[in-house]
């Protein structure tokens, strides 16, 4: 998830406002957001919000964060248009102020000039963002890739970043995620061909997975759809509001027209083009539900699946659950390893080298990625004869100017849990007690003690995840007699609550092996 601020002369800018998705570390979590203590102290020098592309990790913490930090957010149209949609489901279209910016569009925000440049990558209308100071121009890329065939908007202009090299760049700060890739990433237009041999050599009904923000990708398909002549249906949220917000900005002009469910369904296989959410092994994506006969479209043996997206570090688990739920109805399935059905949205090193040709910076400060992509892309720009790198990582402070890059300090860098209506820390109580319940269950006990301190009938114990299996009622029945025990022993509130809760750990740890948490309530009759 990206947060990028720059400091300069007292005042703040920030360039994007992501989140990222919850792993077993949190349980019951879907969303992670960015803390950002460091800039809400600091709100009053914060000018503005410029936002480089569409995609979740670049403005999915909008709006849950925004509206907080009271300043305006600037955005190229087809980002605005998702921008927008998000604020108005959240209810604050009208207390967040968006304005729309424009390739070649020039503002100024405190002592930062800013000018949005276009790029292509996988969502229509990715910006980079040049940032003039007093002390030196910053080059920032956002996510990028060079693509001669885009499919939806033109190749980056050779003359026009060789210019912008002319004009003097200070600092790259570049998208590292393909640093190690010693090939280019290639055309969006390339995986026609190889998603039309797939499709054509279906002989039923035919799923094709993508991510749903690369509208490209779905012009591509509905050209297939149409070559191949197989009716379009689009299966999953997410992919709709792609498709109107492509539409609202003049792309896909020539999508086909789409059916229902139902009426796919009725339609023989080999007249059945479907394009799903869920590549990526999203339990409630459609996919998944297909998958497991739990969505209105159903497949059977003879259909076929693509994967038109590459699998991302760490969600090979989820996405070989559904392939192997798939490979049960005997599916055939496609991946980017059988055909071209895919590229990515990053540089390989070929476009990082035209990259530094054209801008030739003072100092590349490699983004994006994990610490090990970054620093690659840091060696390989060096080697490409950049002067200086630096890799930082999350909150260090680095100055650019004078004499830089250097870093000078570093800040406190968080994350927040969206845990349903409520944003909470990530290593806070709730979710620490969540982890331990999840590891250890818990077990609840009730004991009633007179006035007099003494114990009355007999305590009740409930236990929750707790691994005694068939065993439950013969723990249960010795734990309450530990209770008891310890209760009569004692004759003040807390010391019975305390006594209880060791006496009831004790006999669950004896049973399992387990420390389990342990909830005592003390009732007094």
């Amino acid at each position: 998830m990206n947060v990028n601020l720059y400091g300069c002369d007292g005042k703040w800018l920030m360039i994007d406002l992501g989140l990222t998705f919850a792993g077993a570390d949190y349980p019951g979590i879907d969303l992670v957001l960015p803390d950002l203590e460091f800039i809400e102290a600091r709100r009053k020098d914060l000018v503005g919000i410029v936002l480089t592309h569409a995609h979740e990790d670049h403005i999915g913490a909008i709006p849950y964060l925004a509206a907080d930090l009271g300043v305006p957010l600037y955005a190229n149209p087809f980002t605005a248009t998702l921008i927008k949609g998000k604020l108005e489901e959240e209810g604050i279209a009208k207390q967040v102020k968006l304005n729309i910016m424009k390739p070649g569009d020039k503002l100024d925000l405190g002592p930062f000039g800013i000018e949005l440049v276009r790029l292509a990558h996988s969502i229509p209308d990715m910006d980079a963002v040049i940032i003039d100071t007093p002390y030196g121009r910053v080059f920032h890329t956002g996510d990028w890739k060079l693509d001669a065939e885009p499919v939806m908007g033109k190749p980056a202009n050779a003359d026009e970043m060789m210019a912008i090299g002319d004009s003097g760049i200070l600092a790259l700060v570049c998208d590292s995620t393909n640093a190690f890739n010693d090939e280019a990433s290639g055309s969006e237009g390339s995986v026609r061909d190889g998603l039309m041999k797939a499709v054509a050599a279906a002989k039923g009904r035919v799923v094709v997975t993508s991510f749903a923000s690369n509208a490209a990708r779905l012009a591509t398909l509905g050209q297939v759809a149409k070559a191949s002549g197989r009716t379009l249906t689009v299966a999953g949220r997410s992919l709709d509001k792609i498709i109107g917000a492509a539409r609202a900005n003049g792309y896909l002009k020539d999508f086909p027209e789409t059916v229902d469910f139902e009426s796919a369904m009725k339609l023989p296989g080999h007249k059945s083009l479907i394009i799903a959410t869920g590549g990526q092994g999203e339990s409630r994506a459609a996919l998944a539900r297909i998958a497991f006969d739990q969505h209105q479209i159903k497949m059977k043996d003879g259909d076929t699946v693509i994967f038109s997206s590459k699998q991302i570090p760490g969600n090979e688990v989820q996405i070989g659950r559904i392939q192997n739920a798939l490979a049960r109805k005997d599916i055939l399935m496609v991946t980017e390893k059988q055909a071209h059905v895919h590229v990515s949205g990053h540089p390989g090193r070929p476009e990082l080298a035209t990259m530094y040709d054209w801008i030739r910076p003072e100092m590349l400060i490699p983004v994006h990625g994990e610490r090990r992509h970054m620093s690659e892309q840091a060696r390989f720009g060096l080697e490409q004869g950049v002067p200086k790198s630096i890799v930082q990582s999350n909150g260090d402070v680095v100055r650019l100017a004078p004499n830089g890059p250097k870093i000078i300090g570093h800040e406190r860098t968080g994350r927040l849990l969206l845990d349903g209506d409520v944003i909470l820390a990530a290593e806070g109580i709730t979710i620490n007690e969540r982890r331990r319940i999840s590891v250890n269950g818990v077990v609840s006990v009730a004991v009633a003690i007179g006035s007099d301190g003494q114990l009355r009938g007999t305590p009740e114990v409930r236990i929750q995840g707790l691994p005694v299996e068939e065993d439950r009622e013969a723990f249960t029945l010795e734990a309450c007699d530990d209770a008891a025990a310890a209760a009569r022993k004692e004759r003040e509130p807390d010391r019975v609550r305390e006594a209880v809760r060791l006496a009831v750990r004790k006999t669950a740890t004896r049973w399992t092996g387990k420390k389990p948490v342990i909830e005592v309530l003390v009732v007094r009759v």
